[in-house]
């Protein structure tokens, strides 16, 4: 594969996970705050469950490794191009990918772990307070530094015969 191909699938693939992202801040959260305590955490639990398929994995490990990748061979400390791709890549690497593994997987198993069925109204509403803000949060910066990962990108392609 050639470099500016590479480039290229490594563009589409930050591109696919920023739209995940900002599609599920701008309108997938917004329809979840409307329910009430228990559908909240049981489609919680279900969307957990549910986005650990192939199609997700490829994304978003495909755009860790050909960012890691793109900037490996980019690399020359003269070139915008190679700053831009590095950035994106770190962007991604602490912003996207870190904060996944750091903050919101570890919301989701404590999510997962939780019986819905067996609890209290008052554990119910404990576990969603407890959840949510901070979710929403971390889920908030994943959006932005995906953006940010993607957009460098785009700006990086325009830069190839420059």
């Amino acid at each position: 594969m050639k470099t500016q191909e590479l480039l290229a699938v490594t563009t589409i693939l930050s591109g696919l996970m920023s739209g995940f992202f900002f599609a599920y801040t701008f309108s997938v959260n917004l329809g979840l705050a409307k329910l009430n305590n228990k559908e909240y955490l049981t489609t919680m639990q279900s969307i957990n469950k549910e986005i650990l398929n192939p199609i997700f994995y490829i994304s978003f490990f495909g755009t860790l490794f050909s960012l890691i990748i793109s900037s490996i061979i980019y690399f020359d400390i003269h070139s915008p191009k190679f700053f831009l791709i590095f950035f994106s890549c770190i962007s991604y690497i602490i912003g996207v990918f870190g904060i996944t593994a750091i903050r919101n997987v570890p919301l989701n198993n404590q999510i997962e772990l939780f019986d819905i069925s067996k609890a209290s109204e008052e554990s119910v509403q404990k576990m969603r307070a407890n959840f949510e803000k901070p979710w929403l949060f971390w889920n908030n910066i994943r959006t932005l530094a995906s953006f940010v990962t993607f957009a460098c990108l785009v700006i990086a392609l325009a830069c190839l015969n420059h």
